[in-house]
């Protein structure tokens, strides 16, 4: 199998497996997609994906705790954006994956 990864300390493998539980919930999934755009209000991400503004708030709060996305204050508001670059790229990796027409190979298709 050529070079195989080293598995990575236990503490990361949980950060990591923390992360893909917290996008395994689809609104939340949603709020940290839009997000993706730049800097983003509440109440638009709100209106984008169809949340109550207050679920929304719930979910930002927990992204946060899991450093996916930050907010910024201007004025009143705070505004949204993904965290870094590696939390954006993950994102648009697995949009292109998931956007990707699937041929089903032998296995798939004798069930």
């Amino acid at each position: 199998m050529g070079n195989a990864v080293p598995l990575p300390e236990d503490h990361h493998l949980t950060v990591i497996a923390e992360t893909y539980r917290l996008l395994g919930d689809p609104t939340r999934l949603k709020v940290v997609l839009t997000c993706l755009e730049g800097p983003i209000a509440v109440g638009d991400i709100a209106r984008a994906t169809g949340a109550s503004q207050s679920l929304v708030s719930h979910h930002l709060r927990l992204l946060r705790a899991a450093r996916l996305v930050r907010g910024t204050r201007r004025n009143k508001q705070v505004f949204y954006e993904v965290e870094d670059h590696h939390i954006a790229s993950m994102l648009t990796d697995m949009l292109a994956h998931a956007a990707e027409e699937h041929e089903p190979d032998e296995d798939d298709i004798r069930g």
